[in-house]
């Protein structure tokens, strides 16, 4: 299972199923492991917050990625983020955008 298999399905799936695939996800994919528990909990947190918009198939914006990505990092020192972690998250985020 991959964050592309999770957006094709996503319109069929309740908003809960779509949070337990990202949290299976996020446990079970080997580039993902290295996130720690509260990393997780950030993912997730932005999942709920682009949730309607995956459902509705409409991508985020690249503005609003890059947006969230600036407050990550800005606030990386405060989340103990290390730099594997943000880019991780910014793939993440990045799976999220229009084409």
């Amino acid at each position: 299972m991959d964050i592309k298999s999770v957006f094709q399905n996503a319109k069929n799936l309740t908003d809960y199923q779509i949070e337990q695939h990202f949290d299976e996800l996020l446990r079970k994919q080997p580039s993902f492991r290295h996130l720690n528990e509260a990393n997780q909990s950030l993912i997730l947190d932005l999942v709920h917050k682009y949730k309607d918009k995956i459902r509705k198939g409409i991508g985020v914006s690249g503005y609003t990625i890059r947006e969230d990505s600036y407050h990550l990092y800005q606030n990386r020192l405060k989340l103990n983020l290390t730099h594997q972690d943000l880019e991780t998250i910014k793939d993440i985020l990045e799976s999220f955008k229009t084409d």
